[in-house]
């Protein structure tokens, strides 16, 4: 694996991506590693837009229009940061293609190999090099999302939903090298050290 591999954090809302890429993020610092973190929808000027748009609570959209604002979103990201800082530093990104096949895929029915082209086209050959995925239950997640105060159009869909694309989100990663499963129902300070571990051997560090 390359010393400047692309790290991505997938998970369904409340399952502590955000937490762990940001302590990914102060490691790299301290360590001195040269890296970019991006987010999706966001990373880019005009990804950062187009994730307003998508995520406005007063926003509703079909299921193409969902999909094709996202791959938007994630052609800006490439062509000014993922393109230019591939093999050069450490990318990390929460959220990226697996999210768009359990998202919009198994969570909202649109075809596979519609978004398996779409993705190569804007991506052509470059993939992640290691996906945590993050899980969580139904209890969980409910208290979770109750603690957040600013609540997104993705924060509010009911429990079934994203039970389905939390599965979709598992067939992605069964019988995969290059993923970890992350119980984030279990003490986070755990998942912290098993995480960080991980990527010290990822990184080489």
């Amino acid at each position: 694996m390359s010393k400047h591999p692309i790290i991505v954090f997938e998970g369904i809302e409340g399952s502590g991506k955000s937490y762990h890429i940001n302590n990914i993020e102060k490691l790299l610092i301290k360590t001195k590693k040269k890296y970019v973190k991006l987010r999706e929808p966001g990373g880019s000027t005009n990804s950062e837009k187009i994730r307003k748009i998508i995520l406005n609570k007063k926003s509703s959209f079909n299921s193409l229009t969902d999909l094709l604002l996202y791959l938007a979103s994630r052609s800006e990201n490439f062509q000014k940061i993922i393109k230019k800082n591939y093999r050069k530093k450490i990318i990390l990104i929460d959220r990226f293609t697996d999210s768009t096949i359990a998202y919009q895929h198994y969570g909202m029915g649109i075809d596979k190999k519609l978004i398996l082209y779409l993705n190569k086209l804007i991506l052509k050959r470059i993939r992640p090099d290691f996906t945590f995925l993050n899980i969580v239950n139904k209890k969980n997640l409910k208290i979770r999302l109750y603690k957040r105060k600013n609540k997104n159009r993705y924060d509010k869909f009911d429990y079934n939903f994203y039970n389905t694309v939390q599965k979709g989100f598992l067939k992605l990663a069964s019988n995969k090298k290059k993923y970890m499963i992350v119980d984030s129902n279990n003490k986070i300070s755990i998942n912290k050290e098993i995480i960080l571990n991980k990527v010290r051997k990822l990184i080489k560090l």
